[in-house]
């Protein structure tokens, strides 16, 4: 039947109905509703004919969903390695990550380490080098065009993979490595880690600024303060329970926020997180973690609190929207840090640049200008940043603010006393900035002589060169809430992983335990100056040895 005729009989049908339905007669009242449902049927039928002629089914029609099929997809044609290395070019740039072709043209102009280091990549599996450092998620940044198409394994070259001379030195170290339980101490730690992790590793975790002065003064500051134990007095049961601007902790202490903890182990922050849950203490997640934000929170433990460290950037767009995401994410705090205006000359880091190339070009961490792995990812860094911009911080974030990187009584007055900031950490970013720079240890011993109701009124925290039990004492003594541990937690997890990250909290917590009862002391609060005396000598000698 034609559309015409399915039509006019649908009309005729409805003008029967309507005259029907106004009809007086006890007959049409007493089939009134009847009359009703077929009318309208009339009507539905007539909609649905002409919609089906104008619209008629297609059995080959692809299936309509709200999800937008992004285009090609599941038509998507394989890429022959042949072709992607015809694309090595400027003009033309694509890379092999994962099995999958992606044309990184677009990213040349404002890769944070120049052009040629995908340049240097370009036609060709980047797989290996890209992988270890970047979050899983940071393709997704990519345009959607970005994305060619999956390569075509069977045009990809068989040729053997060739172990370099890093690699055969670290699997020989790694086929002798004992237990984490080896490690005594964290030097123990240290030493594993300088053998069994890979000479990019090792230079971007152990490098310092200058002549290294800044980073042994850091822990021969600990030497010259000397104990005055208590005795006689009961210590079986002791508590080392604190908070960290609110975060319960069963220690004293927490994993300071470090960069690329991927370089180390291919979970990264990851271990550390899993670590800090289940010793019950607090971690800061940092602003270049090589973890993504979602992994991270997928292995936390429930009820586990973590920080969030941030740079600010040059756009002030940018910093509003990551100190937003860190909300959303459900970090308890925020940390800023302010030492790394600019980026001190590390001179490791920057000696393994011209060895390094592959790790480098891939990562985007590379070199600039010979400068190494650290200065790469600071490039969006704000130089300008300031003390006005802490008001506007606070005016878009009710997270606890925590200033990083005081070096001076005066910086902590004013961040205490004026810009009533919830908590500063004592650092000098462990010695990697400005040599001859202070030691943590002697800032807060100068703010506990000059200013002793900032510690009493507010949290102070301190990192830089602790390596025993006792460093946390001492410090906790001259008034500090808690510390902060970066390195060794980054070398244990370069050497055993998440084992090695809680084998750190284990000695810590062993050493800090056994001070305190040796000290006569069975809570945190009874740690005071009176147990405590400084000694004017130099055991930095003794340390560099």
């Amino acid at each position: 039947m034609s559309l015409a005729r399915v039509v006019k009989r649908s009309a005729q049908n409805c003008r029967y109905g309507y005259r029907f339905l106004h009809s007086k007669s006890q007959a049409a009242i007493r089939q009134r509703p009847i009359v009703t449902l077929l009318t309208c049927g009339s009507v539905v039928l007539g909609i649905y004919a002409g919609y089906q002629t104008l619209y008629p089914v297609q059995l080959d029609a692809p299936l309509r969903s709200k999800t937008k099929v992004k285009p090609n997809q599941g038509t998507q044609r394989y890429i022959s390695y042949h072709e992607v290395q015809g694309h090595n070019t400027p003009d033309s740039c694509w890379v092999i990550i994962d099995g999958q072709v992606y044309d990184a043209t677009s990213v040349l102009a404002w890769h944070p380490a120049g052009p040629n280091v995908i340049l240097k990549l370009s036609g060709q599996d980047a797989t290996k080098a890209f992988v270890p450092i970047h979050p899983p998620n940071i393709l997704t940044h990519l345009p959607p065009e970005a994305h060619i198409g999956p390569i075509d394994p069977a045009t990809m070259p068989q040729e053997a993979a060739k172990l370099t001379p890093d690699e055969i030195r670290v699997a020989e170290a790694r086929s002798t490595l004992p237990p984490p339980t080896a490690a005594l101490n964290l030097s123990d730690i240290e030493e594993f880690a300088e053998k069994v992790m890979t000479a990019t590793a090792w230079a971007y975790y152990r490098s310092t600024a200058d002549d290294e002065n800044t980073y042994w003064e850091n822990q021969a500051a600990y030497g010259r303060f000397w104990f005055r134990p208590r005795v006689l007095r009961k210590i079986s049961r002791i508590s080392t329970a604190t908070t960290i601007v609110g975060i319960p902790t069963s220690l004293p202490i927490y994993i300071s926020p470090s960069a690329l903890a991927r370089l180390g182990h291919p979970d990264g922050e990851m271990n550390m997180v899993r670590a800090a849950g289940e010793a019950g203490i607090t971690q800061g997640i940092s602003h270049h973690a090589s973890c993504s934000t979602e992994e991270i929170m997928s292995v936390k433990s429930l009820g586990q609190n973590l920080m969030y460290q941030m740079y600010m950037p040059k756009d002030r767009k940018a910093a509003k929207d990551l100190i937003k995401q860190a909300e959303r994410a459900g970090y308890k705090a925020l940390i800023l840090t302010v030492d790394t205006a600019v980026t001190g000359k590390r001179e490791l880091d920057m000696r393994l640049k011209q060895s390094s190339t592959n790790i480098a070009a891939a990562t985007g961490k590379a070199a600039v200008d010979g400068l190494g792995i650290a200065h790469s990812i600071g490039f969006a860094k704000d130089p300008d940043v300031c003390w006005d911009d802490i008001p506007w911080i606070r005016s878009i974030t009710r997270l606890p603010l925590i200033i990083k990187g005081i070096q001076s009584v005066e910086d902590a007055e004013i961040a205490l006393d004026k810009y009533r900031v919830d908590a500063i950490v004592l650092s000098n970013h462990g010695g990697r900035q400005l040599d001859y720079a202070p030691a943590p240890l002697t800032v807060l011993h100068e703010l506990h002589e000059r200013r002793p109701d900032l510690l009493r009124k507010h949290e102070v925290y301190i990192d830089g060169g602790i390596r025993r039990g006792t460093d946390v004492l001492k410090a906790l003594c001259l008034g500090a809430r808690a510390v902060g541990l970066g390195r060794p937690f980054l070398y244990a997890n370069g050497v055993w992983g998440e084992e090695g990250c809680r084998r750190v909290i284990e000695i810590m917590r062993e050493e800090i335990e056994t001070g305190m009862r040796l000290l006569g002391v069975t809570s945190l609060d009874q740690l005071t100056p009176d147990l405590i005396r400084y000694v004017d000598r130099d055991p930095c000698a003794r340390r560099r040895s």
